[in-house]
């Protein structure tokens, strides 16, 4: 490809449409491709930056059986919640596609039987995992067992989620069934399997000594393990009623694997754009002038560096990705994100609990962006970071330098005087900052790009610090007009460079100086932009910088406060969210490990009615001496009060169960405990994590004294 490319096709990982988006998948994903699609827009690229959802595969149908739903409908579902968060969060997305629709169908099945035709496939009949129980073939997803390479004990049959490894089914040590829990046996079953082994030389060839230098480390490395261990025939398709119908004759029940249809959703949403707007789609994806790039997390490299390439060398018509800038995973407050345990911050309910807020969760989610090693969210970080770089720094020069120009001229840009060394030094750094933000998003280095675009703000906050135009304004009008000129064309600057990272910032800052929204420092210009006109002065800012954006006698709008402080309790309330998720976890878990007592020998109707079970108050209660476990309880019974020793000390205090409404089996026989007898028995049970929790009446007005029964 060309170091100049004519036109760019930016694919984002076609998010998986069986829950909605978290915080993981934009730091991962979607924050960094807009950031990058945003910016090649501003330097007058011709940008196709492509997306949809995926909505075939076997967790699809998981989900479905779990919800007493059809497949179709929990797509549905998630596809618009994810299309709108995506909207509302201001992700730029030239088209927005899903799998399900007919010109992906149609161009998943095309793709196949292209290379079908051309005999780039091997056809084997060989042992897959099958439930006997549910009568059907396992599919990766519907297998779990413990991973081959980390021993972590709940790894998928394509996928260890923790150590991100990616494996055949039939690899899992102790392979079990996610539909009945049974141990699944090996049956036979025919497939079609893409050839890795026969594109070894290639990769060695275009990755290993063609993308050395300019991959990121953490992708080639992942890739030159793979090669250096051999590749192996990957399978193409899947026993299953949910997906892309294999188009061979005698393939009845097979489905194109949502590893070879999916991305192709990236051609068959491109050919959807294409033709809305009047397009070619072809030299986005055929043309060696375009330069393609794959935007994904960690747990996608090995289908988008090896699969993906090799579906698209095999067929012959389509050009490589030029890079693949894949991040590691975005940990949350020091734990793995879980779409199924619910330990995340999902988009749409962020967008709903911190409204108009979206650009802080882009700028905190890049400045932790996992670009090289796994990071982690927390909401104390979020909280800071706002409050100390987001107000603190850019909010508080915008504000400063807006409402002294309102202050000391009316809100009309001053005419500077000379500059001085300082001013034009000053002025110098800021026309060189679109160049150096640019240059790091080229790189992909998407935190380090925004640490620079916040320095120009720290560079304007110390400027006026220096010039203090504050205190010049009773001494020296003139000079104190130069310093807010030059502070004004920061707060321009800043309007424009900030696009790609806080695009609805931007849009806020641009109608309070008053710039047309189209303002674009990043795309370079031969004459410069509003500089001043007339004498020496004009000389000293050509000289200086090759762009003004604020011409002398502009007038700017009245000032607004960029960003807001966020509060203690507003995290509060995000940290007990996720404290009861924890919570449920564990609840669900100790649920799931818990014994159940068989049941006790049968009963006579006459055995029952010998039972006198009361609702009764405790009104007094102690521990017992020199015990553990026992409270001596007194209750009122409605018929008497009695005393009761109980073993539940290690669960209650005496102050806990005291005014507490319980169940007694009140003709038990007494008995004496520790030289105190006991007339009767209290009903207990136990919840998931092991707590003893009383058998008592929910109702109102249920009083001591009634009967059980």
């Amino acid at each position: 490809m060309s170091q100049n490319p004519q036109r760019y096709t930016i694919t984002a990982a076609l998010p998986y449409t069986n829950g909605p988006i978290h915080i993981g998948h934009l730091a991962g994903v979607y924050v960094p491709a807009d950031i990058y699609a945003r910016y090649q827009r501003m330097q007058g690229a011709d940008v196709a930056f492509i997306c949809g959802s995926d909505e075939h595969g076997v967790p699809i149908t998981i989900k479905a059986k779990k919800e007493g739903v059809t497949p179709q409908d929990v797509v549905d579902k998630y596809n618009a919640i994810i299309k709108k968060s995506f909207e509302d969060f201001g992700i730029t997305f030239d088209n927005y596609s899903r799998t399900s629709a007919k010109i992906h169908h149609d161009t998943a099945s095309e793709f196949f039987k292209n290379m079908y035709d051309q005999g780039k496939f091997i056809e084997e009949t060989n042992e897959q995992l099958y439930d006997a129980e549910a009568n059907q073939f396992l599919a990766d997803r519907f297998v779990t067992g413990t991973c081959p390479k980390c021993g972590f004990e709940e790894a998928y049959g394509d996928q260890c989620e923790s150590c991100g490894t990616s494996h055949n089914a039939t690899d899992l040590i102790n392979p079990k069934s996610a539909i009945t829990g049974a141990v699944p046996t090996l049956k036979e079953t025919k497939h079609w399997f893409l050839p890795l082994d026969q594109y070894n030389d290639f990769f060695k060839e275009w990755i290993i000594k063609g993308h050395k230098k300019d991959w990121k480390t953490n992708v080639y490395g992942q890739c030159k393990s793979w090669i250096d261990d051999g590749l192996r025939p990957r399978a193409v398709t899947r026993d299953l009623d949910w997906g892309i119908p294999l188009p061979v004759e005698g393939a009845e029940g097979k489905v194109l694997y949502v590893w070879f249809d999916a991305p192709i959703g990236y051609i068959s949403s491109t050919k959807e754009w294409a033709a809305r707007e009047g397009k070619d789609w072809e030299p986005y994806w055929k043309d060696e002038n375009t330069k393609l790039l794959h935007f994904i997390g960690k747990d996608n490299i090995v289908f988008h560096c090896l699969i993906f390439p090799a579906m698209l060398k095999g067929h012959g018509e389509y050009i490589l990705p030029d890079n693949v800038p894949a991040n590691e995973f975005l940990n949350l407050e020091g734990r793995k994100l879980s779409t199924s345990k619910n330990w995340a911050v999902w988009l749409h309910e962020y967008l709903e609990e911190f409204p108009d807020q979206q650009d802080v969760l882009r700028y905190v989610l890049t400045a932790n962006a996992p670009e090289s090693k796994d990071n982690d969210f927390t909401w104390k970080d979020f909280q800071t970071r706002n409050n100390s770089e987001l107000v603190a720094i850019f909010g508080n020069f915008i504000n400063r330098v807006t409402v002294l120009t309102h202050k000391y001229y009316d809100g009309v840009v001053p005419t500077p005087g000379v500059l001085n060394e300082l001013d034009k030094q000053t002025l110098a750094e800021m026309a060189a900052y679109p160049a150096v933000i640019g240059s790091s998003i080229e790189k992909y280095r998407f935190r380090e790009s925004q640490t620079e675009f916040m320095n120009l703000a720290r560079l304007g906050n110390k400027y006026l610090a220096d010039e203090e135009p504050w205190k010049t304004i009773k001494t020296d009008e003139e000079r104190t007009k130069t310093v807010m000129y030059v502070a004004l064309q920061i707060a321009a600057a800043l309007a424009s460079l900030s696009e790609p990272f806080l695009p609805f910032t931007s849009s806020k800052l641009k109608g309070i100086l008053n710039l047309d929204q189209d303002l674009n420092l990043y795309k370079k210009s031969e004459e410069p932009f509003n500089s001043i006109e007339g004498d020496e002065v004009s000389m000293n800012v050509r000289k200086t910088t090759s762009e003004m954006p604020l011409s002398a006698g502009h007038t700017i709008n009245k000032s607004q406060l960029l960003f807001s402080k966020i509060e203690d309790s507003q995290i509060q309330v995000q940290l007990d969210k996720l404290e009861a998720s924890k919570a449920a976890n564990e609840a669900e878990a100790a649920a799931e490990n818990a014994v159940v007592e068989p049941q006790k020998d049968t009963i006579t109707f006459d055995d029952f009615t010998k039972l006198d079970m009361r609702v009764g108050t405790i009104i007094e209660a102690e521990k017992m001496k020199k015990t553990k476990k026992l409270l001596i309880l007194k209750v009122d019974t409605g018929i008497d009060v009695r005393t009761i020793v109980s073993g539940i000390a290690e669960s209650f205090t005496p102050e806990e169960v005291i005014g507490k409404q319980v169940t007694v089996l009140v003709n038990l026989a007494p008995r004496a405990l520790r030289g105190v007898e006991s007339e009767g028995m209290i009903l207990m049970t136990e919840d998931a994590s092991g707590k003893l929790v009383f058998v008592n009446p929910a109702a109102e007005g249920v009083v001591n004294g009634n009967m059980i029964s």
